[in-house]
């Protein structure tokens, strides 16, 4: 999924806003180098500012600017879970790649868990988990689903190719049966947890097709 249709269909981003060569430059200077594929969705999105109203902390090259924390660190960081309990990073070592894998940095030692081989991927994953979050029509609450339940799911909506692993220590897969709603199942260690929603009543309606009366309430 491109990242403009992405952004336009969950997040109602008819219009992208980009960083500034220089402001990319900045962040350049400080690490010696920057991944194509970073920099390319910097370019592109960096100022969009419904990127800044969701669950967790996008961290732009105008945060490196704002604040020292993020350029002090061993990781180039992109993604700040809101409660600093993790962040997706870039090693240093891989900064020179055009599209390098990226990291979940957990607990207190530091301690590095591959989130997606390439940025790429990641970021497709990202946005989505992120966007399930601040869908206008929602489930107004987590479920559980049994394996039974996680059949039907499969069964009966599309699995989109994103994954995010390793976030909170889980494996997010997403699901859907219309472009402008959206599954996520959170795979806790053999346990399923869901949340779901959609940008339209319509879009809400046909998921509840599949949806109603799956899972248990957290």
């Amino acid at each position: 999924m491109e990242l403009q249709t992405l952004l336009n269909n969950l997040y109602g981003v008819e219009q992208l806003e980009g960083c500034a060569s220089q402001e990319i430059a900045a962040v350049k200077e400080i690490f010696g180098a920057l991944p194509a594929a970073v920099e390319d969705f910097w370019r592109m999105a960096g100022h969009t500012k419904r990127l800044k109203y969701v669950q967790d902390d996008w961290i732009f090259p105008a945060d490196y600017q704002k604040w020292s924390w993020p350029g002090e660190s061993e990781h180039l960081i992109l993604l700040h879970e809101n409660q600093g309990c993790c962040q997706a990073v870039v090693r240093r070592e891989d900064l020179t790649l055009p599209d390098p894998p990226v990291y979940i940095r957990t607990g207190e030692d530091g301690s590095l868990l591959c989130a997606a081989p390439a940025f790429s991927e990641f970021l497709q994953a990202a946005l989505l988990y992120e966007a399930v979050w601040q869908l206008d029509h929602c489930s107004e609450e987590f479920f559980w689903l049994s394996d039974e339940e996680l059949t039907v799911v499969q069964a009966k909506l599309f699995r989109l190719p994103a994954v995010l692993r390793n976030w909170f220590d889980m494996e997010v897969a997403f699901f859907q049966n219309r472009p402008d709603n959206l599954v996520a199942v959170m795979d806790t260690g053999g346990e399923y947890q869901t949340l779901y929603g959609a940008v339209s009543e319509a879009g809400y309606a046909a998921l509840l097709e599949v949806m109603e009366g799956l899972g248990e309430p957290v």
